[in-house]
């Protein structure tokens, strides 16, 4: 597998199960919007399930296919300059123009292709989607968490990957990665298409072979080769396709519009009463309530009530000890006036 499409050993933006960080806490903590490439982070990957099968004979499929590609660039480039091709197909003649020789030329070229990814074992390839900067976090964090525990952990999709932001922070699309490990095995990639379509509402760009990747085989390529092994036509209608994604914002935006009312249904909350302390119960009382507030009011009311039985022992405490002052001073009178005698 290339080194674009094999996971680094001991990256940082990297996440396997045995991870040290929560995979909630890692999609938190590396956003591709936020992470900056400096060369040396251009992608953030996650790791699902281990594939069902593995790519062998890789170092064999890429001389074979380096050779082919040479082959098939240097065809296309004879086909234009040879004069005796006419430009444009005659129904008249039954003449070929230069496209349609191209083009059955560079079909050739891609079943040979196939060939050799199947003769040697290497078939592993990815879906291609592109996502805007404003809206990248949101769709990473999903596709990652469905590849790890969702509804893609249950197809033949193994991992993933999107691309950072550019050193500088340019607007930019980035492109993300879906693994499989068979871009042949039409079931199981267009399993994996219904579900990105269904419960992600992705857009995508078509499904690529790894060995395409490796090989440098692009769009503006000068073999004119087409980059994909399967386009999404190929795999779905665009009826099937729209159904599946019309599903999906359908989904989203009942989901959306029950958040509002789901609130709104919640009763309201009780504003906040201070707590008043505790006071000491008898343990024998079976009528003690638990009640704060009932356990202030009541033992407020029982204080009231002795206050107001201790009121008139008090009062009549202070008159007796009063008229036993003047029954004192009475006493005391008849001493004093026989002193003044004397």
């Amino acid at each position: 597998m290339s080194s674009e499409d094999a996971l680094p050993a001991k990256y940082t933006y990297a996440w396997t199960e045995d991870s040290e960080l929560p995979l909630p806490d890692f999609l938190k903590k590396y956003k591709p919007s936020m992470v900056q490439n400096d060369g040396t982070k251009p992608w953030i990957w996650v790791k699902g399930s281990a594939p069902s099968q593995k790519d062998t004979g890789a170092e064999e499929a890429l001389e074979e296919g380096e050779t082919l590609l040479k082959e098939i660039t240097a065809r296309v480039e004879e086909i234009k300059n040879d004069a005796s091709i006419p430009t444009r197909s005659s129904k008249k003649t039954g003449a070929k123009g230069k496209k349609e020789v191209r083009e059955e030329a560079q079909a050739e070229a891609t079943e040979k292709f196939k060939e050799i990814a199947v003769k040697h074992g290497f078939v592993s390839g990815k879906w291609l989607s592109f996502a805007p900067p404003d809206k990248v976090d949101a769709i990473w964090s999903s596709l990652a968490t469905s590849i790890v525990s969702g509804p893609l952990a249950a197809t033949a999709a193994f991992g993933a990957k999107v691309a950072t932001s550019p050193d500088g922070g340019s607007a930019t699309q980035h492109l993300i990665c879906i693994y499989v490990p068979d871009v042949y095995d039409k079931d199981a990639v267009t399993e994996v298409m219904k579900v990105l379509l269904r419960h992600h509402g992705m857009n995508l760009s078509g499904v690529k072979s790894n060995l395409y990747t490796a090989l440098g085989i692009d769009s503006k390529h000068a073999s004119g080769l087409q980059s994909t092994t399967w386009k999404t036509t190929a795999l779905l209608s665009d009826k099937e396709s729209k159904a599946l994604k019309d599903a999906y914002f359908e989904n989203l935006s009942e989901a959306k519009a029950a958040a509002p009312k789901a609130a709104a249904d919640k009763p309201a909350a009780k504003p906040a009463v201070k707590a008043q302390p505790k006071k000491k119960q008898v343990e024998d009382d079976p009528f003690a309530s638990d009640d704060d507030g009932e356990d202030g009011e009541e033992e407020a009311r029982k204080a009231e009530v002795k206050s107001k039985v201790k009121a008139p022992a008090a009062k009549a405490k202070r008159a007796k000890d009063s008229d036993d002052e003047d029954d004192e001073e009475e006493e005391e009178r008849p001493k004093k006036k026989k002193a003044l005698k004397k």
